[in-house]
């Protein structure tokens, strides 16, 4: 029955279908890397530096071998076997360049040592007891610091080397009847998912086993291969279930190579699960960014000019480049359009894709920005959008493959009930709280990858699909199944799915919103070749109810193969036809755009991602998000009592899931308008909130009613599936809606994020 948790399928949506994995996750009998048994493992523990800039003068172990238990200890000094691998900046690879132990400290919280004892608590006490003697500098920790150092994106990044830009910007700006010019910043962030960083590792012979929540385990076990001077086809990485990884757990960090050699010195496995604290420069982070952002346009609302420059944090060595502008300078007929993006070196950890990696930061600063417009023209900011939507994108000139947006806005605005909303600031009130009303634009480009997957079919009806995708939480096990379920016409608790293990055909990285699409194309493609022979065997034979008939008009339900008017037979009969008891289909999807090489390069850790705002046609997932605030009128307190979004994806191939995803990202969303924001101290470039209780994130009483609603649309271009990706669409507005409803209900304009109380005294 369908219910608030899993909405009725409207026009192209499947069915509501209760997770696969929910059972396994909730009793806890999922295991997750760290949980797989290994026969007598030692434990390790990292000893990172307290440093940001400088050199290791001296390392003393003594006092940490003299901890009974203590194995070994990993230094720069016996790790000089393992290889540097290039950092990428993209899906698989090296997350860092930042990858030897010392004795140059790049950043706070290098990792310098690797401690392997017993037991976890002897590890632990002889980390702490590693005597370390620093040659410190002073750091560059922040925006505003003395010694930093700046490149332009174009010219230092090998994926952004062109950005958008057409017609004279300037000369429009300068000439526009109405203009906005202002500035925002959005801080540092940190994943902090449930599932901590970790790593196990254990060799038979010269055959390598890596346990690791990984979001590309081909990846993984490539970079990880280079970096140990092995052969891939010797390493295995496995990877059943992810317990949150948003972007952190795509590339390969620092550690799995180390404790790898660990497991290899000791001829024993070895467990790694860094702490909390130690997540926080073990892995990668969301960058922190500087925008200025000048919208012109006609006093009917008309845009005529869009210039965005970004500034972004990165490391010394990495030129890591978010670059959102790629998608925002597309959004709406801008006209003539200017952007350029600026890498900041500082003294830091390489930052990473987190949840919407490109577009947060960016469409904060656009959206806001739009919604400045819209006070300035006295125009309501949906009506604005709508002034400026468009089915042809600004830089190019190229269609889009489908467009909602003002579908999700009218859908939005009607739940939400926008029509009651009184523009003026500050003029809607209930006892002591001033109430805000604001909206903001989600965009996600549709990303799509090659993939393989091997699908097997037995005569009773049951399924097996094996992929080496990855389930991070987005219902993965549930949709590849549906997908496999209504192309062979059976039950879907017939069907089987494994997936996470490297032994497995190969997906691309979960990131991009790509994996439904991607591996249910495959899938899809694996099944009509079963199909295709079920249905020339049932046509072709001599006797039997379908003998004759045109196999392309014959479908698939219950376990039978259906004609037009009915007739039918059974599948199990169709096999005896046959003389087999399984019927397997290897198939590999290429999507349009993609080299012929993709899959080959996809086994060798390579994913090459085709869609969005590349190709014939612009590909796009769109939402509007409306968001209602409550600030005490004393305190200044902010609440969000409700946030209402509508969203258009294509096909949507399961209306509970979609639901869970979109709703999640817009809890995020409140957290990174109003809580989310890693501290650092700008005189050593130490972060201080490096834990739960200091990192703060929203509750269930931040976020009292989410409603999400699913937009019907349609979309035949975007890959055989239909499906656009949504997982990273929810959180895209939100920040930039809470910021314009907050505006609404004071009339101050904060244009840093997260909003504090202390934003709203003066």
């Amino acid at each position: 029955m369908a219910n608030a948790a899993a909405p009725a399928p409207q026009a192209n949506m499947g069915e509501p279908a209760v997770r696969r994995d929910a059972r396994v996750k909730v009793t806890g009998e999922a295991h997750y890397p760290s949980d797989i048994p290994v026969g007598n493992p030692a434990y390790a523990y990292l000893v990172m530096s307290t440093i940001a800039r400088g050199r290791i003068e001296r390392l003393d172990l003594d006092a940490a071998f003299a901890v009974p238990g203590v194995l070994d200890i990993l230094t720069e000094e016996n790790t000089s076997e393992l290889k540097t691998v290039a950092f990428t900046g993209g899906g698989g690879g090296a997350s860092t360049s930042i990858q030897q132990l010392g004795p140059e400290i790049a950043h706070a919280g290098q990792i310098i040592a690797v401690v392997i004892a017993d037991t976890f608590e002897a590890a632990s006490e002889a980390a702490q007891k590693v005597e370390v003697t620093y040659a410190a500098e002073s750091p560059s920790a922040t925006f505003g610091s003395p010694r930093l150092t700046e490149d332009d994106a174009a010219k230092v990044s090998k994926i952004h080397t062109r950005l958008p830009n057409v017609g004279d910007a300037e000369a429009a700006l300068g000439e526009a009847e109405m203009t906005v010019d202002v500035e925002y910043a959005t801080p540092t962030q940190h994943h902090n998912s449930i599932e901590l960083f970790t790593t196990t590792c254990s060799w038979v012979d010269d055959r390598l086993t890596i346990y690791e929540p990984s979001q590309f385990v081909y990846g993984l076990k490539s970079s990880v291969a280079q970096r140990l001077a092995a052969e891939a086809e010797k390493v295995e990485v496995v990877s059943p279930f992810v317990g949150g990884a948003f972007g952190s757990k795509a590339t390969m960090t620092p550690r799995t190579a180390l404790i790898a050699l660990a497991a290899k010195r000791l001829n024993r496995p070895v467990k790694l699960v860094a702490t909390r604290s130690q997540g926080f420069t073990v892995s990668t982070y969301r960058a922190e960014t500087r925008h200025h952002v000048r919208l012109g346009a006609r006093r009917d609302g008309k845009l005529v000019g869009y210039a965005h420059e970004g500034w972004e944090i990165s490391s010394r060595p990495d030129a890591y480049v978010v670059a959102g502008v790629e998608e925002s300078a597309r959004l709406y007929a801008f006209g003539a359009v200017e952007t350029n993006v600026n890498v900041v070196h500082a003294d830091r950890s390489t930052p990473g894709f987190m949840r919407s990696p490109p577009m947060v930061p960016y469409m904060y600063a656009l959206e806001t920005a739009m919604d400045e417009l819209a006070v300035k023209l006295a125009m309501d900011p949906i009506e604005l959008r709508r002034i400026n939507d468009t089915m042809i994108e600004p830089i190019e000139g190229k269609p889009f493959s489908s467009r909602s947006l003002m579908k999700c806005y009218d859908r939005a605005a009607e739940g939400f009930g926008w029509i009651r909303r009184n523009p003026q600031p500050g003029s809607m009130r209930q006892g002591e709280w001033l109430i805000g009303w604001g909206c903001a634009t989600a965009l996600y480009p549709t990303h799509i990858g090659p993939a393989a997957v091997r699908v097997r079919l037995l005569p009773a009806g049951d399924v097996t699909v094996q992929t080496a995708a990855h389930e991070i939480g987005t219902g993965a096990y549930t949709v590849i199944g549906q997908m496999a379920a209504e192309r062979l016409g059976v039950p879907l608790g017939s069907v089987t799915v494994e997936i996470g293990d490297s032994r497995l055909p190969p997906a691309p990285v979960a990131g991009g919103s790509n994996t439904t699409a991607s591996t249910c194309s495959a899938v899809m493609k694996a099944c009509d070749g079963i199909r295709r022979k079920l249905s020339h065997a049932a046509v072709t034979a001599n006797e039997g109810a379908l003998a004759g008939r045109d196999p392309t008009q014959l479908t698939f339900r219950n376990g039978q193969i259906v004609a037009p008017d009915g007739a039918a037979e059974l599948v199990e009969e169709t096999f005896r036809r046959l003389g087999t008891s399984v019927i397997e289909e290897y198939a590999e999807f290429i999507p349009h755009g993609a080299p012929p090489e993709a899959v080959k390069d996809l086994y060798a850790g390579k994913v090459t991602l085709v869609g969005g705002p590349e190709g014939e046609k612009m590909m796009f997932a769109m939402g509007a998000e409306l968001v209602e605030v409550r600030v005490h009128k004393l305190t200044r307190e902010i609440r969000v009592p409700r946030i209402v979004g509508a969203f258009a994806a294509g096909h949507l191939m399961n209306t509970r899931t979609a639901r869970s995803q979109l709703m999640g990202g817009m809890i995020w969303g409140i957290g990174s308008a109003l809580h989310e924001a890693t501290e650092i101290d700008p005189r050593n470039a130490r972060y201080v909130n490096d834990n739960l209780a200091d990192y703060i994130i929203p509750v269930n009483a931040d976020a009292p009613s989410v409603e999400v609603i699913l937009v019907p649309e349609e979309d035949h271009d975007v890959n055989p599936a239909g499906v656009k990706g949504l997982g990273e669409l929810g959180n895209v507005g939100t920040a930039a809606a809470i910021s314009n409803a907050v505006y609404h209900a004071t009339g101050i304009r904060v244009r840093k994020l997260p909003i504090r109380i202390e934003d709203l005294l003066a």
